[in-house]
């Protein structure tokens, strides 16, 4: 029994130190291992991209697949070694980056068991999931994390904001439909909603378009109120990034995997485990 100690003692500060690389950023190898991974994330999307041009999916096949079962295999081995390095495995897998991750590689395992030509658009689809790895990126990115904390924080006073979007949109939709009619092409209220839509937003796709003076009258209003609009979002959002302080620390608790820590954190502040030991 006395000789399996330090084989569990060598055996725990191996995973230990892999903890560090992949789950943290702190480290020289962790630092080194986030911008491997992200050159092979950005490759990736980029193979994805150019498998949609179809000369030169034609033209370098062979070597577009080559690619991505090498890519697949890194992403493979990424995955697997995170689930044996993590305590908490099913914590994991049920997380975001978790499911991120699992995206990152079914896709093209998929392609070897859903086989026929009736089968190829359904082959086409599950292979696009591949550009969800981009979303990877946001793990290893603090600029990220500061927008996505902005965009959550600001969610109720969005929310509200597009609530008061639509309501304009059905009003001006039906007061347009009323005076214009099917004659301007405005043959219903959702479709004068879309014309709303479109023209509030200064899309301006002029499919359709008022003929009548007070029609016009109307869409000259609406499009001075879409420059004050577009406005707000953009403020909503950058009052509660001033608000951020981006933090240094990148520790993730090995318990509960949370990763917003003050960066004098020394245990977890959502379930107390010791985060730097």
């Amino acid at each position: 029994m006395g000789s399996l100690k330090p084989e569990k003692f060598a055996m725990k500060n191996i995973k230990e130190k892999l903890y560090d690389i992949f789950f943290e950023a702190d480290t020289r190898a962790g630092k080194i291992f986030d911008v491997v991974l992200l050159c092979v994330i950005v490759l990736s999307v980029v193979l994805v991209m150019l498998e949609s041009v179809e000369s030169i999916y034609v033209n370098n096949q062979k070597l577009l697949k080559t690619s991505e079962w090498i890519i697949t295999a890194i992403f493979t081995v990424e995955y697997i070694a995170r689930l044996i390095i993590v305590k908490k495995p099913f914590r994991y897998v049920f997380s975001f980056y978790g499911i991120i991750d699992f995206l990152a590689v079914i896709p093209t395992y998929i392609g070897l068991f859903v086989v026929g030509s009736h089968s190829l658009v359904v082959i086409r689809l599950l292979r696009l999931l591949r550009v969800f790895r981009i979303l990877k990126l946001t793990r290893y990115t603090q600029a990220g994390r500061s927008i996505g904390q902005a965009m959550w924080s600001s969610r109720q006073k969005i929310s509200v904001f597009i609530l008061f979007i639509i309501i304009i949109a059905v009003i001006m939709g039906t007061v347009l439909y009323l005076v214009e009619g099917e004659a301007s092409g405005f043959t219903s209220i959702p479709i004068s909603m879309y014309w709303a839509i479109v023209t509030l937003t200064t899309v301006g796709y002029g499919d359709i378009s008022p003929i009548t003076p007070l029609g016009r009258l109307i869409a000259s209003c609406i499009m001075i109120m879409g420059y004050a609009i577009i406005a707000v979002p953009t403020g909503i959002i950058t009052a509660e990034m001033m608000k951020i302080t981006l933090q240094k620390n990148t520790q993730v608790c090995p318990q509960c995997l949370f990763d917003k820590h003050d960066d004098d954190a020394v245990f977890c502040k959502q379930c107390g485990a010791k985060i730097n030991p």
